[in-house]
């Protein structure tokens, strides 16, 4: 006989994080949105629509997992040579420890509210952004020429 599974609510969610030493309080910054952090990490989770269940259980990430700088979660930015941490002021190295804070709540926040761990993210820290700095520039699409026979600028 299959088993079957009670989806507990986003309020039964959040008192589970709670019990697990979870700071849960409102972030004003997103409707809904409830910021849930621990460790100086911290993301923020908004409740799923009725019965649609999302990322995690019943709740989504609407801010993903970052360190707490000066009261914002900072974006972890990938630059190819090494992570930054990234707010709308500062834009820092990301030290060890940061990343490491920032993996261990990554892996405790799924277990407790039953989301899914994925095999990259287990093995270390993965970024929100990646911007290498040979790619820097490529991004822009370059005007093509009417046509390429034509002489453009004297050339």
């Amino acid at each position: 006989m299959a088993r079957k599974f009670r989806t507990p609510s986003f309020e039964q969610m959040l008192d589970a994080l709670r019990a697990h030493s979870f700071e849960v309080k409102l972030f004003p910054g997103v409707a809904d949105g409830v910021m849930v952090s621990k460790g100086g990490a911290a993301a923020v989770l908004v409740p799923g629509k009725g019965d649609e269940r999302v990322e995690n259980g019943t709740a989504g990430m609407a801010v993903t997992p970052g360190i707490v700088v000066r009261g914002e979660i900072a974006r972890l930015l990938d630059r190819g040579y090494q992570k930054f941490i990234k707010t709308s002021k500062y834009e820092l190295p990301a030290t060890a420890g940061q990343l490491h804070a920032i993996h261990q709540f990554t892996e405790e926040l799924n277990q407790v509210t039953g989301g899914m761990g994925l095999y990259n993210e287990s093995l270390g820290t993965t970024s929100d952004l990646y911007q290498y700095d040979r790619l820097r520039g490529r991004e822009v699409p370059q005007a093509a020429p009417a046509h390429p026979w034509e002489l453009v600028d004297g050339h």
